[in-house]
């Protein structure tokens, strides 16, 4: 009888410990003040070399001609919309691909050139290509 009373409370720990780990464990939201919730629409990676920055918006199912892409005061700025795939009025059980209106703000680096700004849609990805001003380029000096 003893045993079965400490099996009790060790399944009710038990229990408690996993909706613990499920509570801090599964938690989506930003870790930082540039972070964003996973799950955020489009997904972006986002790459540097000393010649150009590169960001790459995983946005399949769009119409390039609707996207927006703007650069102001280091601000690279995409947004768009996408259409709904379901006929209207149907019942949805589940729904897990986002559509509708979406807007992300990514800061660049300061000395990149706004006037050579180059993006192309190709197979559901955005690849933008912001060049690095010439004149703030590393140089090599020749001794003579």
């Amino acid at each position: 009888m003893a045993y079965l009373a400490t099996s009790d409370l060790f399944d009710q720990f038990e229990r408690m410990r996993r909706e613990m780990d499920a509570l801090f464990s599964d938690w989506s939201g930003p870790r930082g003040i540039r972070a964003v919730a996973a799950g955020t629409y489009p997904a972006i990676n986002i790459g540097a070399t000393p010649k150009q920055v590169d960001v790459y918006v995983f946005a399949a199912g769009l119409d390039p001609r609707t996207l927006d892409v703007s650069l102001e005061q280091n601000l690279l700025t995409v947004a768009g919309e996408r259409a709904s795939a379901l006929p209207e009025g149907a019942q949805i059980y589940r729904r897990e691909r986002f559509d509708g209106k979406f807007k992300r703000v990514i800061t660049v680096p300061e000395d990149v050139d706004p006037d050579r700004v180059n993006a192309a849609y190709r197979d559901g990805v955005l690849h933008i290509t912001i060049a690095r001003k010439e004149e703030l380029q590393p140089r090599r000096i020749e001794v003579q």
